[in-house]
């Protein structure tokens, strides 16, 4: 069975935010990685080269296949900034109806600025996907 590419490790999360080369997305990353620091307790850390992620849990599917993966995290791609929302957005139909200008993918939110978003939904969307994640798959389990 193939492992995944994308692992936790211990590269340095401040230099790669102050890499990001234009300012209006580093402000956005950074702002986004205090948001989510604040919601998961967690401190940020690199998973592969261009993700940032919060806390961890360990999964199985029913096939065998298991893993260990972020409970939430960003990454600022060349289109969007990239928000994994683990729990996807099937329950929070009334956030994102309030959200802003924003669009999703199973478990990506892609936005292009923050400044197109309303930060307290956005702040409620991340709360509400780590405190299920916390249900779901509690810590130290």
């Amino acid at each position: 069975m193939a492992e995944l590419k994308t692992r936790e490790n211990d590269a340095d999360v401040a230099a790669f935010l102050d890499a990001i080369e234009d300012p209006q997305r580093q402000a956005d990353c950074k702002a986004v990685c205090a948001m989510m620091q604040a919601a998961a307790g967690a401190p940020p850390r690199m998973w592969g080269k261009s993700i940032v992620g919060f806390g961890h849990y360990d999964y199985r599917y029913a096939s065998g296949r298991s893993g260990t993966w972020m409970r939430i995290g960003f990454a600022p791609r060349k289109r969007d900034l990239t928000l994994y929302i683990m729990l996807g957005f099937e329950s929070f139909a009334d956030l994102l109806a309030r959200l802003g200008k924003h669009k999703t993918g199973k478990s990506c939110l892609y936005v292009k600025r923050l400044a197109d978003l309303d930060t307290d939904v956005l702040q409620a969307l991340i709360e509400q996907s780590l405190a299920h994640m916390r249900e779901t798959y509690p810590e130290g389990d």
